[in-house]
């Protein structure tokens, strides 16, 4: 809870311009009527007979200046006012669901699809702190390369570990969606998001990709889809006894399917032929899915110029009734 110190009527300060015009005037008066007596000497007059009476006759102005400027600061009405902020920030479970079959090891992206897509990936989910994100890989079949974890260190080596030939060869589209889904389907995250990543056409796998869709949309888990690959032929590198020999091989993305996956569950289906296109597709994701951030400011004002005015006014009383008692004149 912060508190604030304010002026309601802050021009009203201007009015302090007349305490020195008021101290100038009192100096100016009060020189003008000092006694005159003309005499021989002064040695007769010793200083101790000055009385604290007479000392202090002067403290009848400084208290009268003091209680003005008090009023002035009383007209202009400070106040207090409390404020208090209640900020909530519900994160999004994102999965990410890569594939990391053969495939994709072809380099129409550099240095190839599947390291082009692990750095743009791990650059979009850096940059949501707010978020748990979770990572499954599958070919020929699927596993969890990290659960859900909102570790960034963590998230950052398992990216490290991937690589192509970890599990079985082959495109299980199916298995892999519905591996992510299992990892989001006791979520209570405000938004559940699945960025599934291949390159190719389902081949593999015990369960069908539409299957996996339906179970997705149940859960109200959002699956965007990216067909990674250049249109036409892409170099895939195979081992042969004398190196790595280049072959152009043709590129199969099964858009059709991906789009209906997107489609069932109210998401988009993005196809990215280099890296600079799956840049800005994990840009566009990232601005469609933002964290939600409720901020609510309480804010409470008290008025604070009762004490200049109960001061001011003591100040003057005091003066009232020195001027009267102690220091009252008799013509």
């Amino acid at each position: 809870m912060l508190l604030y110190i304010h002026l309601a009527s802050p021009w009203l300060l201007l009015l302090l311009i007349l305490i020195p015009a008021l101290i100038v005037w009192y100096i100016y008066r009060n020189k003008n009527l000092q006694p005159e007596i003309t005499i021989s000497t002064t040695g007769f007059i010793n200083r101790k007979f000055k009385t604290i009476r007479q000392r202090l006759f002067h403290g009848l102005f400084v208290l009268r200046v003091i209680a003005l400027t008090l009023f002035i600061i009383a007209l202009a009405r400070p106040q207090s006012s409390t404020s208090r902020q209640n900020v909530t920030v519900e994160g999004i479970d994102i999965v990410l669901a890569l594939d990391v079959s053969g495939s994709m090891l072809a380099e129409d992206f550099k240095p190839n699809r599947l390291e082009a897509a692990k750095e743009v990936a791990r650059d979009f989910l850096d940059q949501r702190p707010n978020d748990r994100i979770g990572l499954v890989i599958f070919s020929g079949e699927a596993f969890t390369q990290c659960p859900l974890t909102s570790d960034r260190s963590f998230m950052i080596n398992m990216f490290k570990g991937i690589k192509s030939g970890m599990l079985e060869d082959g495109t299980a589209l199916g298995d892999g969606l519905a591996t992510a889904v299992n990892r989001l389907k006791n979520s209570k995250a405000v938004s559940k998001v699945i960025i599934l990543l291949t390159d190719g056409v389902n081949n593999r796998g015990a369960i069908d990709p539409l299957t996996a869709a339906e179970i997705a949309k149940l859960f109200k888990v959002r699956v965007y889809t990216i067909g990674v690959g250049t249109r036409g032929l892409a170099p895939y590198p195979f081992q042969t006894p004398f190196g790595i020999q280049y072959q152009n091989i043709e590129v199969e993305i099964d858009e059709p399917l991906l789009t209906k996956i997107s489609d069932m569950t109210d998401a988009r289906y993005f196809r990215a032929t280099n890296k600079n296109k799956l840049v800005q597709i994990f840009s566009e994701i990232d601005k469609m899915e933002k964290s939600k951030i409720d901020v609510t400011e309480f804010r409470k004002k008290h008025e604070q110029f009762l004490p200049f005015l109960l001061i001011a006014f003591g100040l003057l009383v005091l003066e009232l009734f020195l001027r009267l008692s102690v220091y009252r004149y008799n013509p």
